[in-house]
């Protein structure tokens, strides 16, 4: 049976961050996502996750200056400095919180910039935070992210990511197999879940086309789920969605993987 957990940057909203532990884990959830925990000193998201009962399953690294459109500055060329300190401070999160992964996001790339230098900044930097996560048992994860939700970003395609991989050739980087962002690109959900069944160890879920609850829309979530299961998937499903209305009333397709 799939192991879902809620991103709690999207849902439970309605509530102060610091609450939406406690309210993840009365709905019957085990594990839990976010995009960032910089806000609030990792202590307190530690003494939330141990009230709760919660696993923290993954979080990002800093996505720079998001008021001047940056999306990650790890394949910036002027920003490797910068970019290594992201990557110092979410390894500290995470041994803090018992997470043992970690989404390093690359870089919105303009068209005034060298996509090959680009790149080239990506793989050095993924090669020293895959070095430095290895020595503490930890893993690293990239996403491709949709042009029309993250224009220009430095990789749209699950094949980019897939490929990016093999460069990096680093044993503890992963794929982060996020199927809203798969569905618009790529297609063929069933084929990238079977033929690259290894290579992702990260899934996130949302409904096509308006990003909100799984049980409606263009993808059978029902059939993906049994799917995962017959290729004995064994990470964790990110519910990364907005719900449309409050997240309480639009869990009725969670109630049966509750356990």
């Amino acid at each position: 049976m799939p192991k879902f957990a809620a991103n709690l940057t999207t849902m439970f909203t309605e509530l102060p961050f610091m609450e939406r532990f406690a309210a993840a884990a009365q709905a019957g959830f085990e594990g839990v996502e976010f995009l960032f925990p910089y806000d609030y000193a990792a202590a307190e998201i530690k003494q939330q996750l141990t009230e709760n009962r919660l696993q923290l399953v993954l979080f990002n690294t800093q996505p720079g200056n998001v008021t001047e459109g940056e999306w990650g500055v790890s394949a910036l060329p002027d920003q490797i400095s910068l970019a290594r300190q992201h990557i110092q401070l979410a390894l500290d999160y995470a041994c803090t919180l018992d997470c043992e992964q970690v989404h390093v996001m690359a870089s919105v790339i303009t068209p005034d910039m060298s996509r090959e230098r680009c790149e080239t900044t990506f793989i050095d930097n993924m090669r020293y935070a895959a070095d430095l996560f290895a020595k503490k048992g930890k893993y690293l994860l990239i996403e491709a992210l949709n042009p029309q939700t993250k224009p220009d970003y430095l990789y749209s395609s699950q094949y980019q990511t897939l490929e990016m991989i093999k460069r990096i050739d680093r044993p503890n980087v992963f794929t982060q197999l996020d199927l809203f962002h798969a569905q618009k690109v790529d297609g063929n959900l069933s084929q990238l879940i079977t033929d690259y069944a290894g290579q992702y160890r990260h899934i996130q879920i949302a409904s096509l086309p308006d990003r909100h609850e799984p049980d409606e829309g263009e993808i059978n979530y029902d059939w993906i789920f049994k799917l995962l299961d017959s290729i004995d998937y064994r990470g964790w499903i990110g519910c990364e969605y907005l719900p449309k209305k409050d997240t309480l009333s639009g869990l009725q397709w969670f109630a049966k993987y509750k356990k």
